[in-house]
């Protein structure tokens, strides 16, 4: 076998629709093979947010395949794998960031371990905090019953409970591992050429852990490296936080069982696994629901005792009201009063005071229209309703501010604090450039100071909401090694890609890394969400109440008919963005496709004018504007 390879390194990237995050690891690997002898590889498995474009005008030095169809991670490493001519390969993934010195100092130990056959690195996330998954044991079906079932959790230090992790072992130290992770998997091309590549039964998660134990079968050893640190913002490129994940890569370690345990232990880890998922599933769905009716159910009951409260007082003034009245009328006032406070955003976290308050004047609003179109029968006094609107006012200022003050945390009053941030640099023209990015993509700024690099040690957690490092003047390695000795809880921190125009960060290992280019999640705002669904169900039910008295204005009278349906059922809403569009344009976010789109307001042709339409439609939403694009281009209703 020929071994005279031509690099010392290839470097492979496997990217799907994280161009900006591409872009920054891209350019510190950039920096980090200056002075080596390496080749990168980008392969993208069919990316739509111009990630391609932007590979092939800032790193044309590199090699850049670009795929047809999402082929998966293990597939399209392999491509790159496969015609690599270096000594040694490495598996990297997209959201990193890496140290200028983290190649030549891991090829340095990789050189002198001659047993070596793979090495991972210590890896923190946006926060600057260690992420646990940089030294992994290998998941026997003992130590992943330890970690389903939580006894790794409650003792992460543990010899025996912490081996997923090996809790036990030293962060700081070099050690010999079982288990590498993707997301930096340094390999000699020997061993690979020994053990063979990755295996492409896993699509995606667990190939990692296949790898890395094959790797030690063939007898080499997998070592944990700690004299170099890369971000790893843990989330962008495979949103490790969603349901699918949780069943993806279950399934992942189950083919990992079956194909590397014996028999009897694969059936154990197998229903192990099941029953994980299925126990996770059921938990997480009991929880939820217990959380989101918790606190409106203990409204319901105040408030409903408080208006029976009211009766008994009208009863003491002589003013009798009708048993079956009472009955029917106090729980159904209660229910309109709580879910228009819900609607208006009154039980979203924070809790905001107002908009509860504005909830329950909706609320009243409601009954009074109500209570003027029923029979006298079933009218019995309007003061009540007033005086009742008066108790549940209060009784939310009270309940409110007890819970702020008891309980605090997700149930804290929200305040409409202004964001504090420090840029740390020396460079005047540096610190203005990314002053204007932060008011570009930030409201409610109290402070943008400028942070002197010899006063980073005096910095308080909580002095600043938001840190931003800036790589112009500063190494990577500078930027990680600040975050992660700083490692503030109340702190979150970005970076500013040099000579860009948006800033890049994340705020916790359980959180997607974050982009600030434009503010634009007003549209998605949980209370927006709401109102967009109502509208779209309204106006939904009313083209198919009407259609025998409208159908005749439309040429396509089948394809109107499917629209109203399917807007009913929510499948696509009235307005949204084109698929293509939201595709390319990664600053929008994701949405149900619309039948109209925001340039159907002006009928316009022009790519820019058409871009700014829709990033003014993401940033200003209300359900005025969704009005007034239906109301402008409804006959393309039937398309």
């Amino acid at each position: 076998m020929n071994y005279n390879y031509k690099y010392k390194i290839s470097i492979i990237i496997v990217n799907y629709n994280v161009k900006y995050f591409l872009d920054q690891c891209l350019d510190s690997v950039r920096k980090g093979i200056k002075d080596l002898s390496a080749e990168v590889f980008i392969v993208d498995n069919c990316s739509v947010d111009g990630s391609i474009e932007m590979v092939k005008a800032k790193y044309p030095e590199f090699h850049l395949i670009e795929n047809k169809d999402n082929v998966g991670f293990s597939k399209a490493n392999n491509q790159a794998i496969d015609i690599s001519n270096g000594q040694y390969v490495l598996l990297l993934n997209p959201d990193t960031v890496v140290e200028e010195d983290t190649f030549s100092k891991t090829l340095g130990f990789m050189d002198e371990q001659i047993d070596s056959g793979g090495l991972g690195v210590r890896m923190i996330d946006g926060k600057g905090l260690f992420l646990p998954e940089s030294k992994r044991g290998l998941p026997t079906p003992l130590v992943a019953f330890y970690k389903i079932f939580g006894l790794s959790s409650v003792f992460p230090k543990s010899k025996r409970f912490g081996q997923y992790h090996l809790g036990h072992l030293s962060e700081f130290e070099n050690h010999q591992i079982d288990i590498l992770s993707g997301a930096f998997m340094l390999m000699r091309k020997t061993t690979l050429d020994k053990v063979g590549f990755l295996d492409e039964s896993f699509f995606m998660y667990g190939e990692d852990i296949d790898l890395s134990y094959r790797i030690t079968l063939g007898g080499y050893k997998n070592y944990y490296y700690s004299n170099t640190k890369i971000i790893h913002y843990k989330g962008e490129s495979t949103k490790k936080s969603s349901v699918n994940y949780v069943f993806v890569f279950y399934r992942s370690m189950i083919i990992f069982a079956q194909k590397h345990f014996s028999g009897k232990n694969a059936k154990l880890f197998s229903f192990l696994i099941n029953l994980a998922i299925y126990l996770r599933a059921f938990i997480a769905i009991s929880l939820r629901i217990a959380k989101r009716l918790f606190l409106p159910i203990i409204d319901f009951v105040y408030i409903a005792f408080g208006l029976y409260a009211l009766t008994n007082y009208w009863k003491m003034s002589d003013i009798d009201f009708p048993v079956e009245l009472i009955k029917y009328s106090i729980p159904i006032y209660s229910l309109i009063w709580i879910y228009t406070s819900y609607f208006n955003g009154g039980y979203d976290n924070p809790i905001k005071l107002f908009k509860t308050i504005k909830g329950v004047f909706i609320g009243t609003l409601i009954i009074l229209l109500a209570y003027a179109i029923l029979p006298k029968s079933w009218q019995f006094s309007r003061l009540f309703i007033f005086v009742g609107a008066g108790w549940i006012t209060t009784y939310y200022i009270l309940s409110r501010n007890f819970l702020h003050f008891t309980i605090g945390k997700k149930y804290k009053l929200h305040v409409k604090a202004s964001k504090a941030f420090g840029i740390i640099n020396n460079d005047d023209s540096e610190v203005s450039r990314i002053e204007t990015l932060i008011r570009q993509t930030n409201y409610n700024i109290s402070a943008i100071n400028k942070i002197n690099i010899n006063s980073i040690d005096n910095i308080e957690d909580g002095s600043y909401d938001e840190i931003i490092f800036s790589s112009k003047n500063h190494s990577y390695k500078e930027i990680i090694d600040w975050m992660s000795r700083l490692g503030f809880d109340q702190t979150d921190y970005k970076i500013a890609p040099d000579s860009e125009d948006y800033l890049i960060g994340s705020n916790s290992i359980d959180t997607p890394g974050e982009l600030y280019i434009l503010k634009l999640n007003t549209l998605v705002s949980k209370e927006n969400k709401r109102k967009k669904r109502l509208f779209d169900i309204l106006f939904s039910l009313n083209g198919i109440l009407l259609a025998p008295f409208i159908l005749w204005k439309y040429e396509k009278k089948g394809g109107f008919m499917t629209n109203m349906i399917q807007v009913f059922i929510g499948n696509i809403s009235f307005i949204g963005f084109s698929e293509d569009v939201s595709k390319k344009d990664v600053r929008l976010p994701q949405i149900k496709p619309g039948i109209l789109v925001p340039k159907d307001i002006m009928d316009s042709d022009d790519p820019h004018i058409n871009e700014k339409l829709n990033l003014l439609y993401a940033r200003d939403y209300s359900m005025r504007k969704d009005f007034s694009i239906l109301l402008k281009a409804w006959k393309k209703l039937d398309e």
